[in-house]
């Protein structure tokens, strides 16, 4: 089962310039996971040191964010696009 992945641009120097990537997984969590083996750095720049999504970083499931969902444990099946968003702060 492969899953599309969107990399924002501030990532994509970790995913060779791609903006869009293939990953493997039941799960965000296992997404991301294969995501860390096969460009290694990635997760460290979502995740923080207990493995949990940064806060300033939102993930959507075919345009619905996880949080409102099961958060990284969130089911994902062939054919979802996942987007990882950085999140903008303005003042």
């Amino acid at each position: 089962m492969s899953i599309q992945v969107r990399i924002p641009t501030p990532l994509r120097g970790l995913t060779e310039n791609k903006d869009v990537v293939d990953a493997e997984g039941a799960t965000v969590n296992e997404l991301i996971e294969n995501l860390q083996t096969r460009y290694p750095g990635l997760k460290e720049r979502i995740c923080d040191d207990k493995g949990e999504l940064r806060r300033f970083v939102n993930v959507y499931i075919n345009d619905e964010d996880i949080r409102f969902k099961d958060g990284k444990d969130t089911a994902v099946k062939d054919g979802d696009e996942i987007s990882i968003i950085p999140a903008i702060a303005g003042g």
